[in-house]
């Protein structure tokens, strides 16, 4: 999805490739479901890593979370995120399933859907 914002009830305990920032706010929405997963651009990671905080609440909740590097995919487009994506940060569950930094985004979603994670 290119927006964290239409996620929905039916997202449960599904992997989602979002292209939204890993932002507060972005992480607000993904909390609100119990997700397998779920991915964002780094959007540069930005002051006080305001770019992926979203990481550390999913961590809280216990879901995996990454982001893929902007210099890798558009922000807001998830075609690209998931053709050309590069994962960049990872939450301690996201390493803990065994999600590599530096591993293309479809790669580590294919391992998830293969049970290999």
């Amino acid at each position: 999805m290119d927006s964290i914002s239409h996620v929905d009830k039916g997202d449960s305990h599904q992997v989602v490739v979002s292209a939204s920032h890993g932002g507060v706010s972005s992480g607000e929405y993904a909390t609100r479901y119990l997700l397998a997963a779920v991915f964002f651009n780094d959007a540069g990671v930005g002051k006080n890593n305001a770019g992926i905080a979203a990481l550390a609440m999913l961590d809280q909740i216990g879901v995996p979370a990454g982001t893929v590097s902007h210099q890798t995919a558009r922000i807001g487009d998830a075609a690209d995120m998931w053709e050309n994506g590069v994962l960049s940060h990872l939450n301690d569950h996201g390493r803990g399933v065994g999600m590599r930094s530096g591993e293309p985004l479809k790669d580590a979603v294919g391992r998830i859907l293969d049970g290999n994670l």
